[in-house]
């Protein structure tokens, strides 16, 4: 069964940056597949950021320009670079592949406060 594992979340001021992690447990899914959700309180799960190719990416429109998607294959991991982090960004954030499977992770609080 494949596992995620997320980390790199926090309390973080306005401006500041936060570079997230997760951790595929299985070689069977294809990196390229996988992407960011994050879901805030009260909110539907969203996608944030995706793979599409092994060129090219997908942001949603509130991110873009600030997030970045990125992966170290060899290790099965994959990254998201947020900068210019604004307190709607605040959410837990999880990884997955997309279209997601059933099983997700414990996901990673992320905290945009001043």
């Amino acid at each position: 069964q494949v596992q995620f594992v997320e980390s790199g979340g926090g309390l973080v001021q306005p401006g500041g940056s936060l570079r997230l992690s997760c951790v595929v447990s299985s070689f069977l899914v294809n990196v390229y597949s996988l992407g960011w959700y994050r879901q805030a309180p009260g909110k539907q799960r969203e996608l944030v950021a995706r793979f599409l190719s092994t060129s090219s990416t997908y942001y949603t429109d509130s991110v873009k320009g600030r997030f970045s998607i990125f992966m170290n294959a060899a290790q099965n991991t994959v990254y998201l670079q947020m900068n210019s982090l604004k307190p709607e960004d605040t959410a837990v954030y999880y990884c997955n592949r997309v279209p997601s499977l059933a099983t997700w992770g414990q996901g990673t609080q992320v905290t945009v406060s001043s």
